[in-house]
């Protein structure tokens, strides 16, 4: 597998970063390897906090929680997905399935041997991450979910995925992250193509995607110091690949391949019954009222003190970082692992 790797002049100097590198290394499904970068803060000799970012981010996404974390004793662990941060970034679109994220991330989390995993996860870290809870539910003693989802296109009849794939074609490529909300609100008024549809649409096919922008729109108060942290990782396009290619994997449509799969992890988190907490955002449009059906049938989530962050978007982590570390902490102490 082809793949490009970013030169570590890129991360240096980052504000409010100060985790040292570490790496280790995962198939690549093709006979291969690739190297995964991920940050690892605190007493070695504790149980793992694993802490899971999503689409375009990496794991400098939790500079606010990971101090928080460590600060009281617990192992911080940040892996940057493949394609992603200081993580290697095969080149090819087709490279990236969600089935090899998920098990790139199984392997990571084998390569570290980490056991009584509290996980906390956002974005595309919950649909990674929860589907290696389902594959290895022995590792892990606890799980955090804020603004993520497990979509399995429940409730859309097969009979319409032609009619979706067709909207998806005929749809004009927004070309700015403006274009993009704009075409959020049109579906809000009765469009007839879905509002995820213009995401997925821009990241994979317009020539202006880029990971900064997407922050620079979402959190609009990050410093220009931040917006280029988070632009670090990808130098020109042929690094960004990964980053456009994640949307396109959410499985929304009922023939998506992933759609089996993901049923299948619901069946095992069904049964899943140590402990689960949903803390999502009350201002993210994207996953809103996902946190129900986490609530609703995982086992584990019955009787959990469930919150809501008030004031924050989609990045949680930038808008309510060590709010979330703290709620982290009291579940963990709420909850000792058997």
């Amino acid at each position: 597998m082809e793949f490009v790797r970013t030169p570590d002049d890129r991360f240096r100097g980052l504000p409010d970063w100060p985790c040292a590198p570490h790496y280790t290394s995962v198939p690549d499904g093709e006979g291969g390897a690739l190297r995964m970068h991920y940050a690892d803060e605190g007493p070695r000799g504790a149980a793992p906090i694993l802490c899971l970012h999503g689409q375009p981010t990496w794991s400098y996404l939790y500079r606010k929680l990971i101090p928080v974390l460590a600060g009281a004793g617990q192992r911080a662990v940040a892996p940057d997905l493949v394609g992603f941060g200081r993580s290697d970034k095969p080149v090819r679109i087709a490279d990236y399935s969600y089935a090899r994220h998920v098990a790139w991330l199984r392997a990571f989390i084998e390569a570290l041997d980490l056991h009584g995993v509290t996980m906390i996860c956002q974005d595309w870290g919950g649909l990674v991450g929860l589907r290696v809870v389902a594959e290895v539910p022995e590792r892990f003693a606890r799980v955090v979910t804020s603004n993520t989802a497990l979509p399995d296109a429940r409730g859309i009849p097969d009979s319409a995925a032609p009619e979706l794939h067709a909207l998806f074609d005929a749809l004009a490529v927004p070309e700015t992250m403006l274009d993009v909300m704009k075409g959020f609100a049109a579906a809000a008024k009765g469009g007839a193509a879905p509002p995820f549809m213009y995401w997925q649409k821009h990241c994979a096919e317009s020539p202006r995607f880029t990971p900064q922008d997407v922050m620079r729109a979402l959190v609009p108060k990050l410093s220009a110091a931040e917006i280029d942290a988070y632009a670090a990782p990808f130098p020109d396009d042929r690094y960004q690949a990964g980053a456009r290619r994640f949307p396109t994997l959410v499985p929304i449509l009922p023939d998506d391949p992933a759609v089996p799969d993901n049923r299948r992890a619901w069946e095992v988190l069904g049964k899943f019954d140590k402990p689960f907490l949903t803390a999502f955002t009350d201002g993210d449009p994207v996953t809103a009222g996902e946190h129900a059906r986490f609530q609703v049938e995982i086992a584990g989530a019955q009787g959990q003190p469930h919150t809501t962050i008030r004031g924050a978007g989609h990045f949680v982590q930038e808008d309510a970082g060590e709010e979330l570390a703290r709620i982290a902490l009291d579940f963990i102490a709420r909850t000792p692992a058997a």
